[in-house]
């Protein structure tokens, strides 16, 4: 059995977050690249050391910035998956869900970046509660493309 797959005519929602997710890795680029200036860590140092970041702050902020970038790339694949899977049957949905995401992942960014772990939890929540909605959208939309018994 073959699926001749239609999107629904709202999936440009979809697609424009999709694509917005984007430029939050050049977001990204800019703030890690700004804190490693000022930290005076050259490539290819991935992050100052435990002694390096307890003395010096610009060194702890690049560390900061370092791993806002990582955990975003970490996610950023399963919500794209989930956002173009659920979208399949919840276009909107999917699209309020994904831009909820996007905007959580800036607060995170910004958050981590401007005051450290705890600044991230914030954007932390909104991303994640966004992120289980577009999950459990998607395990649907995917239950509903199962063939009949």
């Amino acid at each position: 059995m073959s699926y001749a797959l239609q999107v629904p005519s709202e999936y440009g929602y979809v697609l424009t977050v999709a694509a917005s997710s984007f430029f939050i890795n050049t977001f990204h680029f800019v703030l890690t690249a700004s804190a490693r200036k000022k930290s005076g860590l050259g490539y290819p140092i991935p992050y100052a050391s435990q002694e390096q970041a307890d003395k010096d702050p610009n060194a702890y902020a690049f560390n900061c910035a370092q791993r806002a970038h990582a955990n975003y790339t970490e996610n950023l694949t399963p919500f794209l998956g989930a956002l173009l899977i659920s979208g399949l049957y919840y276009p909107t949905a999917s699209a309020a869900a994904g831009a909820a995401w996007v905007f959580g992942r800036i607060w995170y960014a910004l958050g981590y970046t401007s005051f450290g772990p705890s600044g991230r939890l914030k954007g932390f929540g909104i991303s994640s509660i966004a992120d289980l909605s577009l999950k459990v959208m998607a395990v649907i939309s995917a239950v509903k493309m199962l063939p009949s018994a």
